[in-house]
């Protein structure tokens, strides 16, 4: 019986793509990841941790403060839009768009039904491997699995999140209660 080889995608292939506003789309270590747009209770609570990160990330000058679509380019096979992230500080070559963006230091993925599986095996090992902290979002549950770059488990982190941006020397406190109670369907 023949071999069929599967389609290995690479960053340059997922952007040349065309733009669809319905489906966002990713490459992890190859594989094409293809989920519907996300939700407003989604999109609300990007926000919302979206402005928590900003406020404190702005507050002690750690870096940039983005959410989605924003390009994470980890490797020549790799593709990623996580709904927030906070870049280190940059230059303005960067803010031109004129060289790729430096590797995260936080990545925040808030869990839906159609990207809870992806973000929590293929995106977060991902994120680990690069050496990045990943926050996941439980919605549902009302918490954040906060996963350092050499963890085995996360840690779950209901009230707020202590964070450590690599080369700051201080734990930042993120309240996780005002998004909660923002978010409250």
């Amino acid at each position: 019986m023949p071999v069929i080889q599967e389609r290995r995608w690479s960053a340059e292939d997922v952007q040349a793509l065309p733009e669809d506003p319905r489906n966002r789309y990713e490459a992890v270590d190859g594989e094409l990841l293809v989920t519907p747009a996300p939700r407003i209770p989604h999109q609300a609570v990007v926000a919302a941790v979206y402005r928590a990160l900003f406020e404190v990330v702005r507050a002690h000058r750690v870096g940039l403060t983005l959410f989605a679509p924003v390009d994470v380019i980890l490797d020549a096979r790799t593709l990623v839009q996580p709904d927030v992230l906070v870049l280190p500080p940059t230059g303005q070559d960067v803010m031109r768009g004129e060289v790729p963006a430096p590797t995260p230091l936080l990545v925040v993925e808030v869990l839906s039904p159609t990207t809870a599986r992806n973000d929590r095996l293929l995106k977060r090992q991902r994120y680990q491997r690069a050496g990045v902290e990943c926050w996941l979002v439980d919605i549902d549950s009302q918490l954040v699995e906060r996963w350092t770059p050499d963890a085995e488990r996360p840690e779950i982190c209901v009230e707020h999140v202590l964070w450590e941006p690599m080369g700051l020397g201080r734990r930042l406190t993120v309240e996780l209660l005002p998004i909660w109670a923002e978010t409250a369907g």
